[in-house]
């Protein structure tokens, strides 16, 4: 009888279970659902400065690359569009946690990432980091920042081969705008942050005393859509829409047009999906 009873109750258990497994399973995969719901997505958006984003002072709009992405997103889905600015410390918290949908903020592809989230496996471009660094500072090669203070972002992809190749003393700041007033400071020699945003500030008389004279960008790295682990059926709808940018050759035309130079990735990414079959809806 206890035998009976002990066989019948771990059937119970075992098929609870697999319930349970099923619904969080489903809770999962549920942010598409949600959006389509909810008729909006929300987009968590780097808004650290041009190209790549910025807010207007007269009517707080958001602006930018990023920006336009997300609306992309949106009208490919056939929804409304919500950015909400975050910062290279609390993107990932904030996707975790369900403040925002997914994320298009600046965040390269890295396997340490990849193994907290999950993410669109066609890029939408590549993107490395790129110094900037006062002039007459007699630095000239990434091997010349060994054992000297630089500025990065916290959580930035660049911190591990500026310590790891190129012996940097790293301060981590919880912001690039933080991070550039330590350079201003003298607080670093250099900032390290991504090369468009770098190149942009040039173009700013404020920056007229500073270059970036180190050759080539640090770790090119594809740019990917994040989002929160077992949501498969937003990965996949999401990566058709990805694939249907590179078709048409909206992205090089959004790059162009917000400052964001394209890359040659980027075009052989085009190259490479220019025959393929369109989706209903083009941003």
């Amino acid at each position: 009888m206890n035998r009976h009873f002990s066989a019948k109750k771990l059937t119970s258990l075992c098929l609870a279970g697999a319930l349970a497994l099923g619904a969080s399973l489903a809770r999962a995969d549920a942010t598409l659902d949600k959006i389509e719901q909810r008729h909006a997505i929300s987009v968590g958006v780097i808004l650290s400065g041009p190209p790549f984003g910025s807010i207007d002072p007269k009517t707080g709009e958001h602006l930018g690359y990023n920006v336009e992405l997300a609306k992309g997103v949106a009208k490919a889905l056939g929804v409304e569009v919500n950015t909400v600015s975050v910062l290279a410390p609390n993107r990932v918290q904030f996707l975790q946690q369900g403040k925002v949908d997914i994320l298009i903020a600046n965040m390269q592809f890295t396997e340490e990432r990849s193994e907290i989230l999950d993410f669109v496996p066609t890029p939408y471009e590549e993107v490395g980091g790129a110094a900037l660094i006062r002039k007459g500072s007699g630095i000239t090669q990434w091997a010349d920042l060994k054992g000297k203070p630089v500025c990065v972002s916290q959580g930035s992809n660049f911190i591990k081969p500026l310590q790891e190749t190129y012996g940097a003393q790293i301060k981590a700041f919880r912001s690039q705008s933080e991070s550039l007033l330590s350079l201003r400071g003298d607080g670093c020699v250099a900032a390290v942050h991504v090369s468009p945003t770098m190149h942009a500030l040039l173009s700013d008389a404020e920056w007229a005393g500073y270059e970036i004279p180190l050759p080539g960008d640090l770790i090119p790295s594809n740019s990917v859509i994040w989002l929160r682990k077992g949501e498969h059926d937003t990965q996949a709808k999401l990566d058709a829409i990805v694939r249907d940018w590179h078709r048409s050759g909206w992205l090089i035309e959004l790059g162009e047009r917000t400052g964001m130079a394209p890359s040659k990735a980027l075009r052989d990414l085009h190259e490479q999906y220019r025959n393929t079959a369109p989706l209903a809806v083009q941003p």
